[in-house]
């Protein structure tokens, strides 16, 4: 047993951790709890009987056939000793630390890790969203049946909003050789995440996959008798549709905590510190629920990530009962990852754009390279790179990069990189493994290049 932690037992309705939502955030701190403290008691109650990996929900479409092939499987939870309860956590008395449910169960906790998510935004200026036929993506497994029932049988779907779930259900839906339309309100799709060339190229991919792109527009209304019939834009284009999909954001679902009395932040997310302590030592948060703030900043930012989540997690079980990690990362650096059309699209901290906007002075710098070498050899594709440095300090801020599926691991490193706080001079010297199948010319490993092409070394 570690130090500072009394086991409580079961059969008197405590646990010794208690942790609501079973996502990703609940499901891996449950997984790091009982992997670090054996002999605790862990409890999960989450509502579904079943949770969706929400990552692959857009592929419900056409790529994976049914529901029940995209499950966070309760096996390795049960096998660690985690108890599951499917029920709903209504409310909590931070007093006596207990949890009440749903079907009136009152349960104790000695931690209790609030892992709740968020829900869809649908916004109040667009009139009809009530209508037959009109879905949003929610973690629900009933729910994501319906909609995948929905998708196949329509010819004609609209997705309104161009983030990342919008972009993936449309490349996932076009498989179906439907007539899909993406409303878009900003100048490009993906221009939350992404430079503007960046953008437009992950646009092209669309269109040449047949999904008509339309940007610039905002939707007023979803028109029909009952059921939809189109979606009318601002301009008065009507958009005939079968299904619409509400794809333009989400909120932090921190209801219960309010209720509570715990903090909430000026987001309406759960304010957590940097060991994912809410205002109540006893309580923790993480994942959509929770509160981030920029890693560049230090300021509030909307970042909804299944990776963040995970690390969150990671933090709140490691620090659950002292802290280990003195100097945990202060701060979300903003990770994405998205695969159209065959290509891939990855991102890590801040684009040229947003750090110029935040107030820094930047450097950029662009290398396109094969992802093998010589560039003749089967499966070489272009790798294009974008890094951004400060200008002042030399350290880097941001990465941007498209082509072939090593982009992931790529833009992941880099992320790494910034967390790291890495320096352009320090990246042009970096040490690194090649191979012809595998990387790009050792000559012109494309980080290193990038770095090297900004950096000033002193006479």
């Amino acid at each position: 047993m570690f130090k500072g932690v009394s086991t409580m037992t079961c059969s008197d309705g405590k646990f010794d951790v208690v942790i609501v939502g079973g996502g990703a955030g609940g499901y891996t701190a449950a997984l790091t709890v009982k992997k670090l403290y054996p002999d605790i008691s862990v409890l999960l109650v989450r509502k579904d009987s079943y949770a969706l990996i929400p990552c692959a929900i857009p592929y419900l479409c056409a790529t994976i056939e049914a529901c029940n092939r995209n499950l966070l499987p309760d096996a390795p939870l049960k096998k660690a000793g985690v108890e599951i309860l499917i029920d709903e956590v209504v409310d909590i008395d931070l007093t006596n630390k207990l949890v009440k449910t749903a079907e009136g169960r009152e349960i104790g906790y000695g931690k209790l890790i609030l892992a709740t998510g968020s829900s869809p935004v649908v916004p109040r200026s667009i009139k009809g969203t009530d209508l037959e036929g009109v879905y949003t993506v929610v973690k629900s497994f009933k729910a994501m049946e319906r909609l995948q029932d929905a998708v196949r049988k329509a010819e004609r779907i609209t997705i309104v909003g161009g983030g990342f779930i919008g972009v993936e259900f449309a490349d996932d839906l076009a498989n179906l050789k439907k007539k899909i339309t993406i409303v878009e309100l900003l100048p490009h799709c993906l221009m939350l995440n992404f430079d503007e060339e960046f953008a437009v190229e992950a646009e092209d991919e669309l269109r040449a996959k047949g999904v008509d792109v339309i940007t610039n527009a905002r939707v007023e209304s979803i028109v029909g008798d009952g059921k939809v019939e189109a979606v009318r834009l601002a301009d008065g284009r009507e958009i005939p549709s079968d299904v619409v999909i509400m794809a333009v954001g989400a909120r932090p679902n921190s209801e219960l905590a309010k209720k509570a009395g715990l903090k909430i932040g000026e987001r309406g997310a759960i304010v957590v510190d940097e060991y994912m302590r809410t205002s109540n030592p006893d309580v923790l948060a993480v994942g959509d629920c929770a509160e981030k703030r920029s890693f560049f900043t230090g300021k509030p930012v909307n970042l909804m990530l299944a990776s963040i989540a995970c690390y969150e997690a990671r933090v709140a079980g490691i620090n659950l009962f002292d802290i280990r990690i003195p100097k945990p990362i202060r701060g979300v650096v903003g990770i994405f990852l998205t695969y159209i059309n065959g290509k891939a699209f990855g991102a890590a901290g801040l684009t040229e754009s947003m750090a110029r906007r935040e107030g820094f002075q930047v450097e950029s710098s662009v290398v396109k390279v094969p992802n093998r070498h010589p560039g003749i050899l089967p499966g070489a594709r272009e790798t294009k790179l974008k890094l951004v440095f400060s200008k002042q300090s030399g350290l880097l801020l941001g990465a941007e990069a498209s082509g072939g599926e090593d982009v992931a691991e790529l833009v992941n490193f880099l992320g790494l990189a910034i967390q790291n706080r890495m320096n352009a001079k320090e990246i042009s010297i970096l040490q690194y493994g090649t191979q012809p199948f595998l990387t790009p010319s050792p000559v012109g490993y494309p980080p290193v290049v990038a770095a090297l092409n900004t950096v000033k070394f002193e006479q």
